[in-house]
Order: structure tokens, then sequence, then C-alpha cells
């Protein structure tokens, strides 16, 4: 949409002029070199996890990039129910019809949002005789856009939701707000999401991450953008990336990320003359700059991520020492703002407060001539980290680990006091990959099938036995405590007081379907009962669960046939030693759907490939 020069005064006091100035450019995402980097990037960390160790976009490139203030409230209230969760509230529409001046028809409506076209036919042209309610009309249309579209987008990419509403109804009150750190939030959740195999598409401030890679690494940006321009990011508002051989430049790009050194990134790209020169000074102020520094929770609605910018501290000038363990933050990934809406300040009062306190999460960076990873540093990151994606054959040289001797020369550096705060993992997702394993290999998996297959070979020999877990004894609820368990197989178990039995909680793929089962506490968890109760779990799984390979829809389907089960009881030598045997191997393709529903392996999605046995390299 045009910025008519009559709206500028308002995105001035909205904060949003820099980010409008990009809206009249149409920015083309090099699909290929974003994939590359998304395969390195580490929820646990919010970091892209190179060779030479990690990086991240921070609140320091937001407010270079894109011009956005960091620093202020956090962006968040309710999703819609606005006469319910705040003071003087209005119910959705009525409120939009009052702000706009009418209401969408109802074939560009879909639950909460309106279609982009309606907007552009409707406000795209201002009138030049309009008066100033109108100019504010149209100043509320355009940045409820501009938000829909430059930093908030979602994979429809096509619609506005009308959560803005509060935010627009008063346009002088929108300067007071972090857009910058709402923008950042969006951007690691987005990421977080396509980090799982299963998620095939990209959304959020893209254009954001695709000037981070090319201010940063200058050997990936492309010849001929030289002139630099405030934000900056509209540096490469006119770059066209090649459209053809995507697959094959993913592979060259991987390979590419794999070669580089710590010689190979720009820790500090802001420090040049020329770009100091065109930098609007706001951004430069304390009261925004500090926020470049600050351990902290990032918030835009049901959406907290955490900026752990003690991580990266090189690329603010210091000296990187080992980081902390990073906070476990599993809990709140799982959290979206989907199961209806809530009061998202109260619901996550704790992030809030530490938002609100952001100034106590700032970190002390002592300022290097030379910064970058220390010798400490670099020996624990070649040990720790997986650093090559590639196919070990595609280097031409080995993969050396030795320590520059400017790393030596840097020293050591304090690890920076930041606030403490408790893990949130998401206990589901714990619970299920300690009783089951995990998709990405087929090692925890293996002793499990072919102790299952052993059962049903000896199944003529036996009589038949019914182990299922009846429905009508399963019964929801929580169990409070965290309990190892033997035999390879751990979960979360709740003795009651007599001991006499053990409750563990097991989740379909559906999240509102979480069922119990019960057993006796003499039942070992790798007797012949628990193969039929983990079976029994599959069924239920299978039949209730619509999982995507390859950005295809494949429904899941399970017969009910029984399953016979035997006196196989495995040792735990002999557990691990099946573990052993399949570690490196994967006995399952993931990314092709099952060619039958009677495959052994349909519930982990796809088919069993040709055997290859791979081993780890030394």
């Amino acid at each position: 949409m045009p910025m008519h020069e009559r709206i500028i005064p308002y995105l001035e006091r909205a904060g949003l002029y820099h980010l409008a100035r990009l809206n009249s450019q149409w920015f083309w995402l090099d699909e290929p070199l974003v994939s590359a980097f998304v395969e390195r990037w580490r929820p646990e960390t919010h970091t892209f996890h190179m060779p030479f160790g990690e990086c991240t976009v921070t609140l320091q490139d937001v407010a270079f990039q894109l011009g956005l203030p960091v620093d202020g409230e956090a962006v968040s209230g309710c999703l819609g129910e606005f006469e319910t969760y705040m003071e003087g509230g209005r119910p959705a529409w009525e409120w939009f019809e009052d702000l706009f001046g009418e209401r969408p028809p109802p074939n560009k409506v879909k639950q909460m949002t309106v279609h982009f076209t309606w907007f552009h036919e409707r406000f795209r042209v201002l009138p030049p005789d309009a008066s100033e309610e109108t100019v504010r009309i149209y100043a509320r249309a355009y940045i409820m856009m501009l938000l829909s579209t430059q930093l908030f987008g979602d994979k429809s990419a096509n619609r506005v939701h009308i959560r803005w509403l509060p935010f627009v109804a008063n346009l002088d009150g929108m300067g007071r707000y972090s857009w910058g750190s709402a923008a950042l939030a969006w951007l690691y959740r987005c990421m977080c999401r396509v980090a799982n195999r299963n998620v095939t598409n990209l959304a959020g401030p893209l254009q954001l991450l695709q000037s981070w890679i090319f201010w940063r690494f200058p050997s990936l940006r492309p010849a001929g953008f030289e002139v630099s321009s405030f934000p900056l990011a509209s540096r490469w508002s006119a770059y066209l990336p090649p459209n053809d051989g995507k697959e094959q430049r993913v592979i060259r790009y991987r390979l590419a990320l794999d070669r580089l050194t710590a010689r190979d990134i720009v820790l500090e790209p802001y420090s040049a003359l020329d770009v100091l020169a065109v930098v609007h000074p706001e951004i430069l102020t304390e009261e925004h700059s500090r926020m470049w520094r600050a351990v902290t929770a990032l918030i835009y609605f049901a959406v907290i991520e955490w900026h752990q910018v003690d991580r990266v501290v090189p690329q603010l000038g210091g000296v990187q020492h080992i980081p902390e363990d990073a906070l476990n933050v599993d809990w709140l990934h799982a959290k979206d703002g989907r199961g209806g809406d809530r009061w998202f300040p109260h619901y996550y009062q704790k992030w809030h407060e530490h938002w609100e306190n952001r100034l106590n999460a700032v970190i002390s960076i002592e300022r290097v001539a030379d910064p970058g990873p220390s010798a400490d540093y670099l020996d624990w990151w070649y040990r720790e980290a997986q650093r090559f994606l590639s196919l070990g054959a595609a280097f031409a040289d080995p993969r050396g680990t030795q320590i520059p001797p400017e790393a030596y020369q840097r020293g050591s550096s304090q690890v920076p006091r930041r606030s403490q705060l408790p893990d949130m993992p998401d206990n589901r997702r714990v619970e299920r990959r300690r009783r089951v394993g995990t998709r990405d290999t087929g090692r925890d998996w293996r002793w499990l099938h072919d102790a299952m297959q052993e059962d049903d070979a000896g199944g003529d020999a036996r009589a038949e036995v019914d182990h299922r877990v009846r429905r009508a004894n399963a019964r929801r609820g929580r169990t409070p405590d965290d309990t190892q368990h033997a035999g390879g197989v751990s979960g979360f178990a709740a003795t009651e007081a007599g001991g006499d039995t053990f409750t563990s909680r097991a989740y379909s793929q559906m999240p509102e379907f979480t069922p119990t089962m019960t057993m006796d506490l003499d039942d070992q968890l790798v007797s012949p009962r628990f193969y039929a109760d983990f079976a029994e779990l599959i069924r239920d799984d299978a039949g209730t669960s619509n999982v995507q390979f390859g950005g295809q829809s494949y429904q899941q389907q399970m017969p009910d046939v029984q399953m016979e089960t035997g006196a196989y009881q495995p040792q735990l030598t002999e557990m691990h030693s099946q573990a052993h045997d399949y570690q490196g191997q994967y006995g399952v393709d993931l990314n092709v759907p099952a060619g039958s529903p009677l495959d052994t392996w349909f519930t982990m999605g796809g088919h069993p490939p040709v055997r290859v046995r791979v081993r780890p390299s030394t």
C-alpha cells in the first residue's frame, strides 16, 4: 500500500516510519540460502550453530536493519475477546466498525481475520480532500497491513488479524511499545517451528533474516550492492535471487557454511563509518542500545522467546566465554495462542515481569580490540558441537580442530551475571520421548520393535492373551514426579502411599487426548505386557493423528490387530547392545510417507529404505 505523506506523522509517533520506508520495495527471498541457515538453527539456544561457534539475530540487528525501537512495553494483550479481558473493551467487530467506518463483507472475513484485498480495495488511495478523521482511518489501515506483512506475517500470507484493534485505536500511544523485541520473538518462534522436520513453510520477518546474513557474511552476499541507507535492510531491496536449481543451491550453501571460519563473519558490521553516517541517531541512544545486551524474555502475545545474547558476546565486541546451560523454554514453545483467548500479560505474568525489569537483565560486556571466542570456548565447541552438516567426502582437507593463536591472545572472559529463571520444560514432550524414543532416530525404537517381533513369532505356541489397556480404566490427570525407570525407558511416575501402583501418562499426537494407564509395579517395564500396552498406544496415535511429510498430509490408520505377547524378557545388557548396533543407522526414511498402513514402521512415518550402515566419522 502506498504511504501517503499525510499519514507519515502517525507512523513516526508509532515508531514504525523507518519500517514503512522498506514497504515501498518488494523483497525477494533467497530460499536456498535461508534454508541452509535454518538447518543450523537450534531452538534450545536460539542461535545458529556454525563451525566456528554460535551466532544469531539480536535486538541490535533489529534496530539497525529495520529501524525499530527495542525498548518499551511488551506487545501483548488478548487476541479478540476485547469485551471480556479489557476494561471498556467492546465486541471485536463493533469496535472494528467504529475504527474503520464500516465492516468488511462476510466473504472477506475468516474467523478473526480480514483478507488483504479488502484493505487494498478500500484504503489504498487517500482522497486529496480527506478530513483528519479520514486520515486517521487510513493510517490505521496502513499500520495494520504493515504489521501483518513486514513484521508478523503468518503462513496464510494474505490476512490481517484484528488483534491490532486496541493498538490502532490509540495511534498516539503506539510509540510506547517495543516493536523490535516483538518482531524478534516472532522470528525466533517461526525458525523454532520450521526446525521441526515436518514443517516445510517459514513465515515471519524474513527480510530481517536475509539482510542479517548478507551483512554478517560477505562471502554470501550478492555483488553490486555497495550503497548503504537506513534502515540497513534497504540495501538489498533490489536483489533478485535466481529461481532455478534450488535443490543444488541448498547443497552448495550447506557446504559453504561448513567451510566458514571465524574470519568469514563480520562481528561488528555496524561500527563502519559508512554505516554510522546513515543510521538514525535515535537508535544509538543509551535507552535503546543498552537493551542489546539484555538476556531477557521477548514477548509477542502468546509467543515468549529468550534473547540469549550471552552466547554471542563477540557480536557486541567482547570475548566469548563458555556459556551457561540454556534456559529450557519447551513449555513456552508449545504455546501459540490456540485453544481459547486469554489475557496474556496475566497468563505469562512471570515473563512479563521479567521484561518490565529488563534493565536488571543487561549483562556487562568488556569491549576488546579483537572480539571473538576464547581458547577455552573453542576447545569446548570443537568437542561438543555438531559443526558440519555436509558429507565428509565434500571436504578436501581433514576437519582440523586446531585452535588459532589469536584465541589464546584474547585470554578468557568472566561469565556475565544474568537473571536466573527456572526451566519450563514441556512435560508432555519429555515424557513421550522418555517412554517411546524420538522420531529422528531408529536407535530408541529398534530394541523394542525386535522384542515385539520375537513375541509375535512365538505366538502360535502360546495361549492368546489380551494385554490391551481398557479405555474404561483410563483416567485423566497429571503426575507430579519425574522418576527414572530401569530398562532404558523412563517416564513420569506417581507412586501411591502403599507403593502398589504405578501411573504413567501417555500422550497421543492430539493435544487434547491425554489418557492414563495403570499397571502393577511387579510388572517390569520390559515385560510382554509393556510391549502390548506400547503397541496399543501406537494404534491410538495412528487413529487420531494427521501427520505432514514434506508438506503433504498423511492420515495414519491401523487395523484392529491384536498383538500376541509371550514371555520374552530382554536383559539390560541385551537392550544396550541392540541400541549400539543401530547407532548412526536410520531404519526408516522419515521424509517419505508410508506406503501401506500395515507397514511395521508406519507410525514413525515413511517406509524402510535399503539397509545401509553408517559408521560415525572419527
